[in-house]
């Protein structure tokens, strides 16, 4: 049966009643399929729309039996009325269904609750389950949201280098980039690039670069951290976040941390509800309370030392102590963020010896005007610093860590020519989205996830 009216169940949803009673075809894939023996129901979804329609078929149907025969997990058309269910949603009483591509007996992905442990080792198929249908349309939403907030304000997006000569000295562990042949000893000068090269674990120094022509500059791409750590937050491959901001300092960068963080949850709240439910209730957890929590919260500021003079005093014992000119734990964290402030908390004023050598150094020798941003129910989201500027500063705090100002040199001379107050800050995508999603695993938050000897799609 022809019929042009093809409708995406998008369209569906946003135009309402006004289609009750039209002749229309959808074209997608069954997620379940009950049949009787005169009637069947299909459970029918094609990706645009998280909530799936019903198609309702009876004997009257074009090809009964060879509608019948139809699988979980084909691909369809099928056209019909669309009425009202006993729920008040609309769905197809079908005239005619067509076979567009079968499935076989074998298809992994039966009516019923698969672990997310089995889902990983099917990572291909796993978007077409209601879990990740909702975890990747929050994920395609938040990522549009974090490019509306920067090009609102005239950020200009920056594509920094994948490859690189620079590994951020102290970000994390490399993948080395080479055209060596397996087996054969490593030479870097008969190299492709004729000198050691690496995937990039962070674009922020490069953005550094473009903030001093821009003003305002984001990157916001993969990165790669070679740490053989099988935890529930660390990936080979992630994607990262960074904006650089000129003439703005610690205060400043706090400022728009707080209100890039808020602008992306409230469009993820406005535009991914029926996801967010459904992902609240798989979750047995209060995620849309805690969302709509951070975007009115009082975001509180301690300096690291009133941070650990707080953990110190607290009405509790905690499996790590809190000490003065060490970093914070998880525990702490969390008391910060759920017990003490009941809030999101900045911790910033950091010591210098725990923190990275382009961090500005403030006056009493001892830290670094460094923030890291906690929130309730996942700890530290975002890390920033007002950037050091002072050439003598800098170069003297890279010669204390034997890091080679001539290979660096395009970056300490940008303290030379034109240098201003400039700050930025980093946030892993992937950990935002588990906040988003409150899904436990990064490996169920990024589509083909890349982890000690897990590469196989």
């Amino acid at each position: 049966m022809a019929n042009k009216n093809v409708l995406d169940l998008r369209e569906i949803a946003a135009g309402g009643q006004k289609f009750e009673g039209q002749i229309v075809t959808v074209q997608g894939w069954i997620r379940n399929h009950r049949k009787q023996k005169n009637i069947g129901f299909m459970e029918f979804f094609d990706g645009t729309h998280f909530t799936p329609i019903q198609i309702v078929y009876d004997e009257n149907v074009e090809n009964f039996a060879g509608v019948q025969a139809i699988r979980n997990g084909s691909a369809i058309s099928a056209t019909g009325k669309l009425v009202p269910s006993r729920s008040g949603a609309l769905e197809m009483q079908a005239e005619c269904v067509v076979l567009e591509g079968d499935c076989t007996e074998d298809y992994p992905l039966q009516p019923k609750r698969h672990s997310l442990e089995f889902l990983r080792d099917i990572a291909y198929l796993r978007p077409r389950t209601r879990v990740f249908q909702a975890v990747f349309r929050v994920r395609s939403i938040a990522a549009q949201a974090v490019h509306n907030y920067f090009q609102s304000r005239g950020y200009v997006y920056v594509h920094t280098p994948l490859i690189t000569g620079n590994d951020a000295e102290g970000a994390g562990n490399t993948f080395t980039v080479t055209t060596a042949e397996p087996g054969k000893p490593y030479k870097p000068e008969d190299d492709f690039f004729g000198h050691p090269t690496a995937l990039a674990v962070t674009g922020q120094l490069e953005a550094e670069t473009y903030a001093l022509a821009y003003k305002r500059v984001y990157t916001f791409g993969p990165t790669f951290r070679a740490e053989n750590s099988n935890t529930k937050t660390h990936a080979a491959e992630f994607w990262m976040i960074e904006p650089e901001v000129c003439f703005c300092d610690l205060d400043g960068l706090m400022d728009i941390e707080e209100d890039f963080l808020k602008s992306v949850v409230r469009e993820v709240l406005d535009k991914a509800m029926p996801e967010l439910e459904f992902l609240q209730q798989f979750a047995k957890s209060s995620l849309i309370e805690k969302l709509e929590k951070l975007t009115t919260s009082h975001v509180a500021r301690v300096t690291h030392k009133e941070a650990i003079d707080i953990l110190q005093h607290a009405d509790k014992e905690f499996e790590h102590p809190a000490v003065q000119g060490e970093d914070l734990f998880r525990e702490h964290e969390k008391y910060l963020t759920d017990e003490h402030f009941g809030s999101p908390v900045f911790v910033y004023d950091w010591p210098k010896d725990i923190k990275a050598f382009y961090m500005y150094q403030n006056d009493d020798g001892k830290t670094v005007a460094a923030v890291d941003m906690l929130v309730p129910g996942s700890g530290e989201l975002m890390g920033g610093s007002q950037r050091e500027t002072r050439y003598d500063l800098l170069t003297s705090r890279m010669d204390e860590l034997g890091i080679s100002k001539e290979q660096m040199s395009w970056y300490v001379n940008l303290r030379r020519f034109g240098g201003c107050t400039h700050s930025g800050f980093g946030m892993g995508f992937e950990r935002l989205i588990m906040y988003l999603t409150d899904i436990e695993n990064i490996r169920d938050v990024i589509p083909y996830p890349r982890t000690p000897g897990n590469c196989e799609f």
